[in-house]
């Protein structure tokens, strides 16, 4: 008989449930459920209180609802019995923190801080931190803290202590009230095991937290604010739980959640990039995979501990037991195309697309692969949403240009396309100058999968070719091998994520090969990126910036206009 492991992957959108064949690594049913509450951005659910610029924030119970909905579905849709499933493993977003009281409940679910924007959950893209992480960068840097070089030199507003030190910044009753601050994806395995563990990945890669020493000193935390002095052990902990290990299992509170049987194996919580790894078969040093969807993660295994300035960081078995795993991104992708189709894209294209029986990013595609390299004569820089790496500065915001009164949207869409490639190429370049190879290139995610063109530029910019993940749900894939583990060759699983790899780990059999022709013209191309790259990116013009605080002046007076 047959056994399976389910994996769940929390998105910025959706969480999905895949129910995985233990061995092939067949995928035997997917569902998918989107949050019922989204991304709030503007307005917290009384739909009155309003957010200011920059904030991401999310419900709980959303997350719970995944679980609820997309598990029984998947059993459902295959007509398998709770039975056959020996395993679950969860991956999330990240970092995207919540606090909650002594028994785990979010705060945002109590009347008190119902309308509290810091009780909720702040999702990964949560930029209003920047001003916290900005102190904190400066000082760690004034202190000669080592672990600043392990994240590239800079930690981001998106991580966990900024975010921590924001809330205490602005909503001192809020961080008074946490018994403790999570990353959400240890959350959601608490619901379903009973028990707090966090986990190793979202430790090392978000908290600043080192397998060898540990959390940043007392002294250090005291010196960004004496109420941060104990953070550690009054919000956070030093029980660190390694990825690949079991959680627990599900208790009967969480049987009744997701209709598996009390007592089913759970995987220690991890990152939706990280756990993609395996699901690819990436089991060893200089293969580099891109995670594409709103936003694009690089993960890349290494032998040796090397500071790579601008990487998200190095973490020690922080995604394959016995490596290096370095992490870097690019905070604006898919939400990168979003954005033009929502806001620049004429009428008369989505007429022609409906026409067509196509989407509207399926037509501008189609029209923007007739154009060759360097035919529209446009350059942007990839930073609506910051930058991630290499820069690390979310204040960062993007530039289009060469445009002329004959420039067409199919154009501009290809130039932010070509932009995402050289921002990748930048980070591949910055890995290789400082001593961490990247041999080959694997992708994964539904762009990957969907959009020919955008993975035959990739190829060509890079130069290499670029193999596609097999799977549609990829972190999914990879959190229902962690689950196989967590089960344990006695149960019908694996005692290893390595041994789950060689099993379960595909690829297509198509792999994009760069194009000779196109590189010669991308390479010139780049070498204009990069220009603009430095000159915006690291403080040669500072407009950016200057603009940014007019426009938040400008949108406090109309505020405050309005409220008198």
């Amino acid at each position: 008989m047959a056994k399976y492991a389910i994996g769940v992957d929390y998105g910025t959108q959706s969480g999905r449930a895949v129910l995985v064949e233990i061995g092939t690594g067949k995928e035997v049913a997917t569902a998918v459920k989107p949050y019922t509450h989204g991304v709030m951005d503007e307005f917290l659910p009384d739909g009155t209180t309003k957010l200011e610029h920059d904030w991401a924030l999310q419900h709980p119970t959303d997350y719970l609802e995944v679980l609820q909905i997309t598990i029984p579905e998947v059993l459902d849709k295959a007509q398998v019995s709770p039975d056959d499933v020996i395993g679950l493993g969860i991956d999330f977003t990240a970092c995207t923190v919540l606090p909650v009281d002594q028994t785990g409940t979010p705060l945002c679910l109590k009347p008190e801080y119902s309308k509290n924007p810091h009780s909720f959950v702040k999702l990964w893209k949560h930029h209003a931190a920047q001003d916290e992480a900005n102190r904190l960068n400066e000082i760690a840097e004034q202190r000669g803290e080592k672990f600043l070089q392990r994240y590239g030199g800079k930690i981001s507003s998106e991580w966990m202590i900024p975010k921590v030190w924001q809330i205490l910044d602005e909503a001192p009753e809020i961080y008074e009230a946490a018994d403790q601050i999570l990353e959400a994806t240890d959350w959601v395995i608490s619901q379903l095991t009973g028990q707090v563990k966090r986990n190793s990945c979202t430790a090392g890669y978000k908290a600043m937290w080192h397998k060898q020493d540990g959390y940043p000193s007392k002294e250090f935390f005291k010196a960004l604010d004496p109420r941060l002095e104990n953070v550690v052990e009054d919000k956070l902990s030093t029980d660190i739980v390694a990825i690949g290990s079991k959680a627990g299992e599900i208790t009967a509170e969480g049987a009744k959640l997701t209709r598996l049987n009390p007592g089913t194996a759970v995987a220690v919580a991890n990152v939706d990039a990280h756990v993609a790894v395996p699901a690819v078969g990436i089991t060893e040093p200089g293969k580099l995979l891109m995670i594409m969807g709103t936003s694009t993660c690089h993960i890349l295994l290494g032998e040796e501990e090397k500071i790579v300035p601008g990487m998200c960081g190095v973490v020690e078995d922080g995604v394959i037991p016995g490596y290096m795993g370095y992490e870097a991104g690019q905070s604006c992708v898919g939400d990168h195309f979003e954005w033009f189709t929502e806001n620049c894209v004429p009428a008369s294209y989505y007429e022609e697309a409906k026409e067509k029986g196509v989407n509207i990013h399926q037509l501008l595609t189609e029209k923007a692969s007739k154009l060759n390299v360097g035919e529209s004569g446009l350059l942007a820089l990839d930073w609506w949403n910051g930058n991630r790496s290499t820069l690390v500065d979310a204040d960062l915001t993007g530039v289009l240009l060469g445009q002329t009164l004959l420039t067409k949207p199919e154009e501009i869409y290809r130039a932010l396309i070509e932009a995402t490639a050289y921002g990748t190429r930048m980070i591949v370049e910055t890995f290789r100058d400082n001593g961490v190879p990247v041999n080959e290139v694997y992708a994964a995610g539904g762009i990957a999968e969907k959009n020919v063109m955008m993975m035959q530029i990739y190829a060509d910019v890079l130069n290499m070719s670029i193999k596609i993940s097999a799977s549609s749900q990829t972190p999914a894939l990879g959190s229902a091998m962690f689950g196989a583990v967590a089960a344990g060759k006695e149960r019908g699983g694996y005692d290893s994520i390595t041994e789950a790899a060689k099993d379960m780990g595909r690829v297509k059999d198509y792999v994009y090969q760069p194009k000779a022709e196109n590189k010669a013209v991308y390479d010139q191309l780049y070498t204009e990126y990069a220009r603009l790259y430095d000159y915006f990116g690291r403080g040669e013009n500072n407009v950016m910036k200057t603009l940014k605080k007019i426009k938040s002046a400008s949108s406090l007076e109309r505020t405050e206009e309005t409220v008198c």
